[in-house]
């Protein structure tokens, strides 16, 4: 069974830096891509981004390119994304999960609880 679980959300001021975190099990994690995505109160879920099996390549969505900071770690099952310079508008429940391909970054169907990222202005 997929299990996903996000952590490492809460409330900051714009300009401020978050880590998230996501454990993930029930598939064999050092054989798949990752993804983290988000969804902002009444907006659909959207792509944040991507990152390859092996941690050679990465993916990002155009509002976060060169902010944000997508990793793996195999050992651990676990992937990250390193939130900096944070605005009002990434505020939205951010959530991972494995990834059928890239770069088009297909999420499978299940998903976990995510996590709330909040930032004031």
């Amino acid at each position: 069974q997929v299990q996903l679980v996000e952590s490492g959300g809460g409330l900051v001021q714009a300009g401020g830096s978050l880590r998230l975190s996501c454990a993930a099990s029930g598939r064999t994690f050092s054989t798949y891509a990752m993804g983290w995505f988000r969804q902002a109160t009444g907006k659909d879920r959207e792509f944040v981004a991507s990152i390859n099996w092996n941690v050679r390549n990465t993916f990002y969505a155009d509002s976060v390119k060169g902010i944000f900071t997508i990793s793996k770690d195999n050992a651990k099952n676990t992937v990250y994304l390193q939130m900096n310079s944070l605005k009002p508008e990434d505020t939205a429940v951010y959530y991972c999960n494995f990834l059928r391909s890239l770069p088009d970054a297909r999420p499978y169907d299940s998903w976990g609880q995510g996590t709330q990222v909040t930032v004031s202005s």
